[in-house]
């Protein structure tokens, strides 16, 4: 399935948080979700009063980190996903 989000929303997965600390392994239950997501999809840019598009900051790609949290989680494909505001994009890796 195709998705695009609309003006100065982003689609993104989250990344993997590791499930071995040291020797111990941490349990489903007791996990936290991870702060780090990969930028899959990349709206237009917020629509601006004079009619022009305010340029998106993340591109298609980019490993961000998120807000405690962040937008709407949405399931596409069996895949677990967050469609966020540019806004809740706190940092972006280098």
């Amino acid at each position: 399935m195709q998705i695009r989000p609309l003006n100065d929303k982003l689609l993104v997965a989250r990344l993997d948080v590791a499930e071995k600390v040291g020797s111990l392994f941490i349990p489903d239950a007791a996990k936290e979700k991870g702060e780090r997501a990969k930028v899959i999809a990349a709206g237009p840019g917020k629509a601006l009063k004079d009619g022009t598009r305010q340029p998106m900051a993340c591109k298609e790609g980019d490993v961000v980190l998120l807000s405690k949290w962040p937008g709407g989680e949405v399931k596409i494909d069996g895949k677990e996903m967050l469609i966020i505001s540019e806004e809740d994009v706190l940092a972006v890796e280098e």
